[in-house]
């Protein structure tokens, strides 16, 4: 098998990933109606869970197709990192974690993420629009409201991500996406 046969993606993973980050654009599609709420988190850590690094694929297509649609302004810039750093921590959990604890840990995580959202995405925001520290940290609480509403989702829609994580993965051995 020569290296460039190694390293590139099965068709079926292919198509599995594309769909994937399909999903997570689709469901913020649905989820605009209801500021800050929506399922993102939620999917990143799931996805991250059943697929470890291959998970960045899906994660990538989501921001990519977001920038697509909305287009790449100010606001997208972020994406590029905001949803990484809750993969990154999702993947520093420990794989071996009793039943009970991934119940408690796995949405109190996705609801951190949310809550943090606004001090993530402001490094950004600050280069972007010239703030200075005190603008940063008036634009960070002027936000707090929103963060609260954006954990608050998260949290509870993180009470799927062990189920989801699970059932994906009993799906993908079946058919033998890993």
């Amino acid at each position: 098998m020569s290296a460039r046969n190694r390293s590139s993606l099965p068709i079926r993973e292919m198509v599995v990933f594309a769909m994937l980050g399909t999903v997570m654009f689709c469901s913020k599609l649905i989820m605009e109606v209801l500021p800050n709420i929506h399922l993102l988190g939620m999917l990143t850590m799931t996805y991250t869970l059943a697929f470890r690094k291959k998970a960045l694929i899906p994660i990538y297509i989501y921001v990519m197709l977001n920038g697509l649609y909305a287009g790449f302004n100010m606001w997208w810039y972020p994406y590029l990192y905001i949803w990484t750093i809750l993969w990154a921590l999702t993947m520093l959990l420990p794989k071996n974690m009793p039943k009970k604890a991934k119940r408690i840990v796995y949405p109190a995580l996705c609801c951190l993420h949310g809550l943090l959202f606004g001090i993530l995405y402001s490094p950004v925001q600050a280069l972007m629009m010239g703030m200075n520290f005190e603008t940063t940290v008036a634009w960070i609480a002027s936000g707090l409201p929103w963060d609260l509403m954006h954990g608050i989702g998260n949290l509870f829609a993180g009470m799927l991500i062990l189920p989801l994580s699970e059932t994906l993965i009993k799906l993908m051995k079946r058919h033998s996406v890993e």
